[in-house]
Formats: C-alpha cells, structure tokens, sequence
C-alpha cells in the first residue's frame, strides 16, 4: 500500500520511537552505568515483545483489528525507530510458526554474524578513511 497517509503514520510512529529509545538508553546509563549496554537489551526486548503482541492482537480477522495505517504507526514506525530488532524477531518466529525451523535458525545465524560482521567492516573502512582506529564509539 503507497498510500501517504501510511508514511506520514510510519514518519511520526518513527520519531517517537527514536525519541523513547535514546530516553530509555539514557535512562539505563544512569540507573546502572556504562559498563553493559543493558538500556539496549532492554529495549530490543521491549520491542520485541511489542510488535509482536500488538501484530497479533490488530491484524486483519484478529479480534482488535485495526486499518493498516494504525498498524504500521505502531509496528513499523514506532518499533522501528524504537529497535530494528523487533522486525529480526517477529520474522524469526513467523518462520517457525510456518513450519520453517531450520530457514529460521539459518536466518538468525545469518544476521547475527553478517551483521556483526558488517559492523566490523563498517568501523574499519571508517578507521581507515580517517587514518587512524581511535577508541571505540556507539550511538
């Protein structure tokens, strides 16, 4: 669906969601330090468990169904910008509940290694372009 009305929802659900995550992470830091990045667990559990819950519960047929507009402002706006990781999860799980086990176990592996490996990549392309490895640094 292209309709603006959807990205105006997914804009506004988006910035929201970011605002909450930088607060939540915030927050976090100060409640129990710098040492774990325990404010980003958190909130890749909290939106895991969102997207999925409100998926469930407002999809077409479901008993609280809701137009498509109000769905992608909460699960594609505001747990997008809130945690990309809760789409990872979401579609981890639709796999298996399809009866595709091993294509979810292969998809989990995959994002976690090409992931983290892409972000390696991505740091020493940038510590080469800026010709030194300094310390390093997360958002």
């Amino acid at each position: 669906m292209d309709d603006v009305a959807a990205y105006l929802w997914v804009a506004l659900g988006g910035a929201l969601g970011s605002v909450a995550r930088f607060a939540l992470g915030n927050a976090m830091v100060l409640l129990t330090g710098p040492a774990f990045p325990w404010g980003t667990l958190l909130i890749n559990v909290i939106g895991s468990f969102v997207i999925s819950f409100f998926g469930m519960l407002t999809g077409t047929g479901d008993r609280f169904a809701l137009p498509y507009e109000a769905r992608v402002f909460v699960t594609v706006g505001i747990c997008g910008g809130f945690t990309t990781f809760s789409s990872f999860s979401l579609q981890s799980v639709d796999l298996i509940r399809a009866g595709q086990p091993g294509r979810a176990g292969l998809y989990v592996a995959a994002s976690l290694i090409l992931c983290v490996a892409a972000c390696g990549l991505g740091f020493l392309s940038a510590a080469a372009l800026n010709n030194s490895a300094g310390p390093a640094h997360s958002l």
